[in-house]
């Protein structure tokens, strides 16, 4: 048997094996993931008003405390009403105290959400990462048709 023969059997058994990492305690808050330790995020509502250009969604305060200093963060997220596909994830600019995003008449959807993947892991249990390198600054995601914003900051 050499190397080359085994390697489909090795591919195949890890395949199978089932996900052995932390959980969340919570289900439906994406807690960020840092070597094995999870860190939830900081779970707002957030208002919504109408401007001349669009709505804006804010937060209160200026800094998430979730913080983390990776620039593609991963999230897991053991999903119950929320469906992980449906996160979309903003950045946040300070204004006045407090975090916002302005969804624009002008701006198309692509402008505004950033790109994430979503991998299943286990039964309702998904990992989510940011699909590109996140500047340093503030951040949510979101669920489609929702006022919830999960918070985070990159460092």
């Amino acid at each position: 048997l050499s190397l080359h023969d085994a390697l489909p059997i090795s591919i195949a058994a890890s395949a199978q094996e089932k996900y052995s990492g932390p959980r969340p305690p919570k289900k439906d808050i994406p807690y960020l993931l840092e070597a094995d330790k999870l860190l939830p995020v900081e779970v707002e509502q957030a208002s919504q008003s109408n401007s001349k250009e669009g709505q804006v969604f804010s937060v209160p305060g200026t800094t998430s405390t979730a913080r983390t200093p990776l620039p593609e963060p991963i999230f897991l997220l053991l999903a119950d009403k929320i469906a992980a596909d449906q996160l979309g994830l903003y950045r946040f600019e300070v204004k006045d105290g407090k975090r916002e995003v302005q969804i624009g008449k002008r701006r198309t959807d692509e402008d505004q959400i950033l790109r994430l993947t979503v991998r299943p892991l286990d039964a309702g249990l998904f990992r989510i990462e940011a699909s590109e390198m996140l500047d340093p600054g503030e951040y949510s995601l979101s669920p489609q048709g929702a006022n919830t914003a999960f918070c985070f900051t990159v460092y």
